[in-house]
């Protein structure tokens, strides 16, 4: 039953789930609660902590349609478990009607369409469930589907609804019955972010294991009257608690407030056969028919448009803040070549779909025709809803510091055990009460394993985090940033990111006779003032005017402002009185209108009125990313037929042209221009015929106009480097952080930028990979072309072509490439292909893929994926547009838009800049080293202490509750939180930091000073018990031969009150206890490195004099003794001579320590041990980073006894890139094709094929 149990849910999403069936059982919770009262509640709070164990421990498992519980693991890396109550929701007490309403499959929890759809025989075989089953994970609802008999989500109308049947079966509206069983269904329409309670908060942060850990030794030290550690950790966690509460409350507020914003408003719904009715927004459900109102609004839902035109604002989403047309969705049944009809989905037509959180600013109309739009998605299932849902419950960040912290604290424990069992045995031996062993044994444990390291961890992030708030780096995720220091490839886009966002003229080129003309620098000329080439620049746009200022496309803004002309757009007013909508008129400036001829007959006069002339916008068929054109149909004033204009893609354009009006070396001309990093438009123009009169062009197809044209010649336009951008990305090169362009725009032009900002040295060679999908029985192909290289660019000439272009080949030798590096570069399409059908190429691409042009918003994604799917630390640098998905998976994502959608990035930047990604590497680089270097101290603390209370254990003593206060406050945590302070190097280098705390330059660190601590320590406690004055302490010892009243005041227990109790004054407590304090400076000061990665400590002027006013104090109260500061510390007197040795011990201790950290591990060890093993190949060498191999020395240091002496690298990437060294067949040949096996297509396997 186990096996068949096992099911899957979300299957093949990223938030794919097992799911498991349990109910309650009696006997299971009897034993659980007696096994909590026999441990104190201990196993309540292990149950709490592990929820897999909690469901196990009180669980039976069972078939998944009967169970109570469902207990869910992710099938990522990470596989994390949930658990979540199965609830029912009753329709008993509710009045639906009868099965076609469309009750029967939903209640099954299975409505990828909805069931009034069905044939009414079908209908009749639904079961009439009286409850559903469902429980909610993620503020997601799963039901339980009978027919898959597993739990499904329930969908809108987003999936398996045709275009047609939106039209036929969804645009009456709803019933009040069906909309009420819709209601039950799905819910309220809101994405509800709850602020949770500060109890609720409290509770939570309160149980988590370290704070219990914490609270275990208050309670532990208070019953030993450690009153004053005790008090100093509570005051210290509570501090941490507050702080903690605070960020996490104030989180939850601003997330609340943003999506709280317009979440409820009153909104208009079509019900059948009746007028409008007027309900709350989150009254909506899918199929509900909403109007959008004439002064726009803010959508509480996703809906598509099937009435109207709406212009959208979509900042929220997209990150830009360009208005957006969106027109109705074409109805198939209504084509005149009655087009096949294909399937809605939001992603295909979001031209036509308004999205959630998205602003409406303006509606245009028929009179008597409301601007409609069907609901299709609700709540968290809207593109809102997602991408809250997706802060809410991030994915878990996977880091190997805090694996190898967890695995250094396991060791802790381990050493804390070997204490705990010698204490009791100790203890035993010399018949110390049992009470007193409890005690004891147990602060052991308290001793080795830190209360205060957490504060301590994240005292250097907290730093970090105003340092970068310092230089314009805001940052919502402080845990990222030590992340960020690993980071070895960085993901650029392109637009506004290297390049700027301004788009400027370069120059038209038109085409006369089938011949392009010279170029020409301005379009506004009296002499083409009037041509059709100005006027397709003036017409074929998506401009608005939004409160008196023309918005839109840049592209388009760029365009019409280079021709000079003015666009006025109809008012309400103007339109209510007409019944059609009125056009937008653009229209030239006077002067430069050509002075009025005399008329050659009256029916001319109209057209020589330089007032006069005018075009009308009579219909527009916005910009389409598939068919990568637009095009619209105008009408000059007076004139009797219209003309259609068209722009887009050149090879598109050119397409659709009649081959005797395009020039023979068109694609010579579209290559040079392209080449060189400019964007390239073609124009269209054809004469329409006079039967089509301006009803019927508002419903004809678009493909009836957009045929025949006359192709009228080329808008070239350019988009300039960012002035920083060469100069940042050659910083990078130099730190061997590779760089990668993932771009929306052509891969010509991409490579092109890549090569002017360097990216692509002049040298390399770039290999295009095209790959084909599976096509009339043939299988999957990837063609593999080498672009030519050899090709003058100018200098400021980079930018974006959006359209696709010819690419010219050049047949370079394989055997130069062999010595030159090379790069990958594919478009979106063969990224798909790949990833489909060629798993196995993935990694061998993405290591040397440089340029990755035309990619989706989720391919980008997914490329970040592929990426740290071979071990890259992968940071992501975007303005926000389209570029969410990927800001948020990438392990140091960095949006350079301030807008709503950087909420989802863990880092933005206030100024537009990439010199921003240089300095979050080496803060993070700071910030992690000195994570490194407070939990090195943190770990030779607990083992100084431990190692000094081992030595006074044994012979019954310990150190008093003012030492250990002094040495924990006064000394610990102001080194601590002094030693963060240290800023970041002022550049970066090539090194990286270790990646973890298992590497061979930490663990030759720390185990050499812990060695050299102990070593010292151990000879101090055993050289005082050979000294010619020792004697077993008492009150009215006097080996300093102080005088009487000294004596008295240093011993106030010298009269007959009580005795020392605990044993804390004797020669070895005072011994160990000065020495021990010393070491505490000696290895702050040792572990305190500066440079490559951080500012030298002596910059870091709170940490020098703290040190300095220790170090003073120390030797003060060491060699100038105090009565009253001996009292208080419960420090004995020593004779003069044995304070100088310990100062010459004190000495030593810090010579062989800073000689052991600065010189033997720096200098020596370094170079000779870590690196010895380089690779032989410069280009692995520079893919490598210098600390993998320290790495790797350190995981053969743990693995030594599996024989680890092949010396493997430990990062999937640079294993790969040893492995493709020695490939013959790799990089593919010139001129070959990879095929996939069609027998083993689902392991991604294939052939390569040469071409002849």
């Amino acid at each position: 039953m186990d096996k068949e149990e096992k099911k899957t849910i979300n299957e093949g999403q990223e938030d794919e789930m097992e799911i498991y069936g349990y109910n309650l059982s009696r006997w299971k919770l009897l034993v659980v609660a007696l096994g909590v009262i026999c441990t104190g509640g201990f196993l309540l709070l292990l149950l709490y902590w592990m929820p897999e164990w909690r469901v196990k421990a009180t669980c039976l498992r069972v078939a998944l349609r009967d169970c109570e519980v469902v207990l869910l693991r992710t099938t990522d890396e990470f596989r994390i478990w949930f658990c979540a109550k199965v609830r029912f929701l009753s329709l008993e007490n509710h009045s639906f009607s009868s099965p076609k309403t469309g009750i029967n499959k939903m209640s099954n929890g299975h409505a990828a369409y909805f069931p009034e759809d069905l044939p009414e025989e079908d209908q009749r075989d639904w079961p009439h469930p009286r409850e559903i089953r469902y429980f909610t994970h993620h503020s997601v609802r799963y039901f339980w589907n009978d027919s898959l008999q597993n739990f499904d989500v329930l969908k809108g109308l987003d999936e398996g609804v045709s275009c047609t049947s939106i039209y036929e079966k969804h645009s009456s509206g709803l019933g009040e019955k069906t909309h009420a069983y819709r209601k039950l269904m799905y819910g309220m329409n809101e994405i509800a972010v709850k602020v949770p309670s500060v109890l609720k908060l409290l509770v939570k942060e309160v149980l988590n294991p370290f704070y219990v850990f914490q609270l275990f030794s208050v309670v532990l030290w208070s019953t030993d009257e450690y009153y004053y550690y005790a008090l100093a950790i509570v005051v210290m966690s509570v501090i941490s608690i507050v702080s903690s509460l605070y960020t996490i409350r104030k989180q939850y507020i601003m997330l609340h407030d943003m999506v709280a914003a317009h979440s409820t408003v009153r909104v208009s719904v079509c019900r059948p056969g009746r007028e409008t009715e007027e309900i709350f927004s989150t009254d909506l459900v899918p199929g509900d028919i909403m109007v959008i109102p004439l002064n726009g609004t803010v959508m509480p839902c996703d809906a598509v448009l099937i009435s109207g035109t709406c212009i959208v604002n979509e900042s929220m989403l997209t990150g830009e803040s360009v208005p957006v047309t969106k027109t109705n969705l074409p109805n198939p049944s209504m084509d005149v070549k009655g087009k096949e009809d294909e399937m809605y989905s939001p992603e295909v037509h979001k031209r036509h779909t308004l999205f959630c959180g998205t602003t409406v600013i303006q509606t245009r109309f028929y009179t008597g025709e409301l601007v409609k739009a069907v609901v299709v998605r609700t709540g968290f299932s809207t593109s809102k809803g997602q991408l809250v849902r997706s802060i809410l419950y991030p994915k878990p960040t996977d880091f190997k510091l805090y694996r190898d912290a967890y695995m250094f604290l396991l060791c802790l424990v381990v050493v804390a055990g070997i204490g705990f069992v010698y204490t009791i045995i100790n203890s035993i031996l010399n018949k110390v009460p049992a009470g007193v062993i409890v005690i004891e044994s147990l602060d052991i444990i308290t001793i080795t394993v830190p209360p205060a390291l957490p504060a301590a961890m994240t005292a250097g992030i907290v730093y970090a985090q105003r340092r970068l708030k310092r230089i314009g780096i805001f940052c919502i995720s402080p845990q990222r940033i030590n992340i960020c220091g690993q980071l070895n490839l960085v993901c650029f886009d392109k637009t506004g990111t290297l390049t700027e966002d301004g788009l400027d003229l370069w120059g038209i080129q038109r085409v006369e006779n089938a011949h392009f003309q010279v170029p020409e620098e301005k379009a506004c000329s009296e002499s083409l003032v009037k041509s059709h080439f100005v006027t397709c620049m003036a017409t074929c746009h998506s401009l608005t005017k939004i409160e008196g200022v023309l918005s839109g496309d840049p592209l388009d803004l760029k365009m019409f402002e280079a021709i000079g002309w003015i666009l006025e757009e109809a008012t309400e007013e103007e339109t209510a009185l007409h019944n059609r909508i009125m056009p937008t008129v653009v229209r030239p400036p006077k002067q430069l209108l050509p002075e009025p001829e005399p008329a050659v007959s009256q029916s001319m006069e109209l057209f020589e009125l330089s007032a006069n002339y005018e075009i009308g916008i009579v219909r527009q068929f916005p910009f389409s990313s598939a068919l990568q054109r637009m095009s619209v149909v105008a009408r000059i004033l007076g004139d009797k037929k219209m003309d259609a204009y068209m722009k887009g893609a050149p090879e598109v354009i050119a397409g659709l042209c009649k081959p005797e009006t395009v020039p023979s070396d068109f694609e010579k001309v579209l290559e040079d221009y392209t080449r060189q990093g400019f964007r390239v438009i073609a124009l269209a123009h054809r004469k329409l015929e006079s039967k089509l009169t301006w009803h019927k062009i508002q419903s004809i197809n678009r493909d009836a106009i957009e045929s025949n044209m006359n192709f009228m010649g080329l808008i070239i336009m350019q988009n300039k480097l960012k002035q920083e951008t060469p100069a940042v990305l050659e910083d990078l090169r130099k730190a061997n952080i590779r760089t990668v362009m993932v771009t929306g725009d052509n891969m010509l032009t991409a490579i092109s930028v890549a090569r002017d900002c360097g990216m692509i040295l002049p040298q390399d060679k770039v290999i295009i990979a095209d790959g084909l999908p599976p096509k009339d029985g043939q299988v999957a192909r990837i063609n593999w072309h080498y672009a030519d290289t050899l090709v003058t660019r100018y200098t400021n000439s980079p930018e974006i072509d959006s359209e696709e272009m010819p690419i010219k080949l050049a047949h370079d030798s394989f055997e130069d490439l062999q010595v030159a590096p090379y790069h990958f570069a594919m478009n979106g399409k063969s990224f798909s292909v790949i990833l489909e059908h060629f798993q196995d190429l993935v990694p061998k691409l993405v290591l040397h893929g440089t340029v990755f042009a035309r990619m989706a918003p989720d391919q980008k994604t997914q490329l970040v994926e592929a990426l740290q799917n071979v071990d890259y630390y992968v940071g992501m640098c975007g303005d926000g547009a389209n570029d969410c998905g990927a800001l948020k998976r990438a392990h140091g994502g960095i949006s350079l838009s301030e807008l709503e959608a950087s909420v989802a990035s863990p880092f933005t930047s206030r100024t537009p800049s990439i010199a921003c990604v240089p300095n979050l590497i080496r803060e993070g680089r700071a910030a992690l080293i000195t994570s490194f270097c407070v939990f090195k101290f943190m770990a030779l603390y607990s083992i100084i202490q431990y190692c000094s209370v081992t030595l006074l254990y044994s012979i019954l003593s310990n150190l008093g509750d003012l030492q250990f206060l002094f040495i924990d406050l006064a000394i610990i945590l102001v080194v601590v939180f002094t030693m963060s302070l240290n800023p970041a190097w002022k550049e970066l280098v090539a090194q990286r930091p270790p990646s973890g705390l298992i590497s061979g330059a930490l663990l030759f660190s720390v185990l050499s000073q812990i060695i050299i601590s102990i070593s010292f320590q151990c000879f101090g406690f055993f050289w005082v018990r050979q000294q010619w004055w020792y004697e077993i302490w008492t009150p009215h010892s006097n080996a300093c031969n102080l005088s009487r009243s000294f004596s008295s005041n240093s011993s106030p227990s010298g009269n007959e009150t009580e005795p020392d109790v605990h044993n804390i004054k004797n020669y070895e407590n005072t011994t160990v206890f000065f020495i021990s304090s010393f070491q505490y400076l000696i290895v702050a000061i040792a572990f305190s490195k500066g440079k490559p990665f951080r500012q030298p400590c002596y910059k870091n002027w709170f940490f020098v004099v703290s040190v300095m006013a220790l170090y003073v104090f120390m030797l003060f109260i060491m060699l100038y003794p105090v009565a009253y500061i001996d009292q208080v510390l419960e420090i004995v007197c020593v004779p003069y001579q044995w304070r100088i040795s310990l100062l010459v011990i004190i000495l030593v201790n810090a010579l062989v320590s800073l000689l052991a950290e600065s010189f033997l591990l720096d200098t020596v060890l370094w170079k000779v041990v870590f690196n010895r093993d380089k690779p032989g190949d410069g280009r692995l060498a520079a893919a490598r980073p210098p600390q993998e191999s320290v790495d790797r020395w350190g995981k053969c240091c743990l693995s030594s006894v599996l024989n680890c002496h092949k010396k493997l690298p430990k990062a999937k990437y640079m294993h790969l890139a040893q492995e493709l060294l020695v490939d013959p067949e790799w990089p593919p040949k010139p001129s070959t094709t990879t095929e996939a096996k069609a027998l083993a297509k689902e392991n991604g396997s294939c052939q390569v094929i040469t071409i002849t």
